[in-house]
């Protein structure tokens, strides 16, 4: 029986317009989601308590809107879910700290966890967690098998390396070959009376601030060429400007 712990984050739709207001990101008007390599998280958290019993616990870290994120895990079927109750800014060492405790809290074994944020990109969540608790860590990987231990798949260069992994350990989740399971009825019935557990953490002091929020300047209108006179042109662009050719 395992002990699986699974990290999701609330995040801006992916296809939500963003807008600054005041040198912040407003987002009063923009639909949150489950960050998208979460669920493939989620979903490889869920085959592995399939294959080997245990049960699965989600975490997030946020106020109370972030509970949403913790029901739609719930849906599709997640055993317990927890939100770290913090609604300011913290730094990713702050952020990394405070995950750590509560999975040494609730005694995981193994904690799955998306290989990056939808909103920052960063990447580091996983391999942090994993410092911080002395555990393996294993990242992008595209599918795993699970048995007395967890084999994973992960691109390397030039190809795909299979890794077998001994507990406890941290592992981060590309897209590859699983496929999110969707919630049914039942599933969505259950996670509105879903009770979250709501753990109340001091973060560490963060050591970076944000200044300001800006967004990128937009791009140069786009050129048009017709006929069969242009194509020197067109190919000296693509070559001196574009250098893709």
């Amino acid at each position: 029986m395992v002990n699986i712990a699974v990290l999701v984050k609330q995040v801006p739709d992916t296809n939500a317009r963003i807008v600054i207001s005041d040198d912040r990101v407003d987002l009063s008007a923009v639909k949150m989601v489950m960050s998208p390599y979460d669920e493939f998280a989620v979903e490889t958290a869920l085959q592995h308590r399939a294959a080997s019993g245990g049960e699965v616990t989600a975490i997030t870290v946020g106020g109370a809107s972030a509970d949403k994120v913790l029901k739609d895990a719930k849906a599709i079927g997640v055993d317990h879910i927890v939100r770290i109750d913090c609604d300011t800014y913290l730094d990713s060492n702050s952020l990394q700290s405070m995950i750590s405790s509560v999975i040494s809290e609730i005694g995981a074994d193994v904690v799955y966890c998306g290989k990056a944020a939808a909103d920052t990109g960063a990447g580091s969540t996983g391999p942090g967690v994993a410092e911080r608790l002395g555990w393996a860590s294993v990242s992008n990987i595209i599918s795993a098998t699970f048995s007395d231990t967890i084999s994973v798949v992960a691109p390397v260069q030039g190809g795909n390396a299979i890794i077998s992994v001994v507990l406890p350990a941290v592992i981060s989740c590309d897209k590859g070959d699983v496929k999110v399971r969707k919630p049914n009825v039942k599933g969505i019935m259950q996670a509105k009376k879903a009770q979250v557990d709501v753990k109340s953490v001091n973060p560490s002091s963060s050591s970076i601030s944000i200044i300001s929020h800006s967004l990128p300047p937009s791009k140069p209108a786009g050129k048009t060429y017709e006929g069969g006179a242009s194509a020197a042109e067109v190919a000296q662009l693509l070559r001196d400007e574009a250098n893709v050719i």
